[in-house]
């Protein structure tokens, strides 16, 4: 049997992306079909639009998602038709050397669905991270769902998917940000937002937002920091060591993606302090900085990938924070929008308009 279902697709590159009818096998062995509630528009999304990524046209778009499983393929365990889940595009293998030695958050060779979503004529899609959520439904490897408390609401579980997920395992996963850690933060757009919250939540004293965008700082306070930087009026790197005593922050967060505020991480940071990239580059950056340097600061440079985290046990625990209110996720939801208006949505964002805008279906 086979679902015909509306998606978003995009088929070349730069060019918009368009509500299409998609055809979704039922599942096979290890596979799940989950039915979509809510989808968050991420940067991702449009690197993939505008081939970025790679050119394995065409996409079907979207993965910061939550729905419902529909049905389940032969051998599934793990979840259940019903089960209200949200979707990872890190679904462990357990069998390769990062699994085996006890580190499945880093596995090598995780899972996606065998079978091709495709559109009417046969034409196969590339989903999204595995994924491809901008559709009523969607095909998945089993492993890819987290199931996690049916109250919480899906526009704000789904963002845990990627992006706030992301920022909140830099700071607590790869961080190791502790209670009384002083915390920099560059970049507070969903991901550097998400760092700013989870630093919060681990018991940083001191939690300082860099951004060159006042609305952006504005919402970073409400979700934790206790200072802000704008770097168009103030050397970022002079202003951090000033609000930490002359010496740093611990923990500094890169969520830019960038030489010139990578270089500012580094600089930012206390001697023996942590350096986190968790802002994505692209192919042709390059970093330069004197060897010694790095030598005589010490401590660690680390990249953060999707946060460190191991969904089946960060999904369900940052659900139960944010239903207990100790974690705001809604405050990650700018807004919720249509299936067809994804398009609109991608210039919100090339614009600094949006946190997020989340599909609803």
């Amino acid at each position: 049997m086979t679902h015909q279902v509306r998606a978003v697709v995009a088929r070349g590159k730069g060019a918009p992306v368009s509500l299409e009818t998609i055809i979704v096998p039922d599942p096979g062995p290890g596979e799940a079909l989950v039915k979509i509630e809510a989808c968050g528009v991420c940067h991702t999304d449009l690197h993939y639009r505008e081939g970025g990524i790679n050119d394995d046209f065409p996409f079907l778009l979207g993965h910061e998602a939550a729905g419902v499983v529909e049905s389940v393929g032969e051998g599934v365990t793990d979840v259940a038709p019903g089960d209200f889940v949200i979707l990872n595009w890190r679904a462990v293998c357990g069998q390769c050397r990062a699994c085996l030695r006890g580190r499945p958050w880093y596995c090598f060779d995780t899972h996606n669905a065998k079978q091709k979503m495709t559109l009417t004529d046969g034409t196969e899609l590339s989903p999204a991270l595995g994924i491809g959520a901008f559709a009523e439904k969607t095909l998945v490897a089993a492993g890819q769902c987290t199931k996690v408390d049916q109250t919480a609401s899906a526009a704000a579980a789904g963002l845990l998917g990627c992006g706030v997920m992301a920022g909140i395992g830099a700071a607590i996963n790869t961080g190791n940000v502790g209670r009384g850690d002083s915390v920099a933060v560059i970049g507070c757009g969903g991901v550097g937002a998400a760092a700013i919250a989870g630093s919060n939540l681990a018991g940083a004293a001191k939690v300082i937002a860099v951004d060159i965008d006042d609305r952006k700082l504005e919402t970073a306070k409400k979700l934790g920091a206790t200072h802000t930087v704008n770097s168009k009026d103030a050397d970022a790197v002079e202003a951090i060591r000033e609000l930490t005593g002359g010496f740093g922050a611990d923990v500094v967060i890169e969520a830019v993606g960038r030489p010139e505020t990578y270089k500012q991480a580094f600089y930012a940071r206390d001697l023996a302090g942590t350096v986190v990239l968790v802002g994505v580059p692209t192919p042709e950056m390059k970093l330069e900085l004197p060897l010694l340097d790095v030598f005589g600061r010490g401590g660690a440079l680390k990249s953060s990938w999707y946060g460190d985290c191991l969904p089946s046990r960060d999904f369900p625990m940052l659900i139960d924070l944010y239903l207990q209110g100790r974690l705001d996720l809604d405050a990650f939801v700018t807004e919720t929008i249509a299936l067809d208006e994804v398009e609109k949505a991608f210039e919100r964002m090339h614009h600094g308009d949006v946190l997020r805008s989340v599909v609803v279906l």
